[in-house]
């Protein structure tokens, strides 16, 4: 019984690089805010900041561009 070609599964990778270089400055920013605190609950919102700092950094230019 020969093989159709409806019976293959065709996968597409979407991944890109850009995945691994936010999940690295996430790690960084994540070493560089829990580095300054001490505590649990310090700790857990050091790691709220790191994953929020981007939105804080987009605000900060569109304000030095006054849009």
């Amino acid at each position: 019984m020969a093989k159709s070609e409806k019976n293959f599964i065709k996968v597409v990778n979407t991944d890109s690089p850009a995945g691994f270089i936010f999940f690295l400055t996430y790690i960084g920013a994540a070493v560089h805010f829990v580095g300054k605190v001490d505590g649990f609950w310090n700790i857990l919102l050091a790691l709220l900041k790191a994953a929020v700092w981007p939105a804080f950094l987009i605000n900060k230019i569109f304000e030095l561009l006054r849009i």
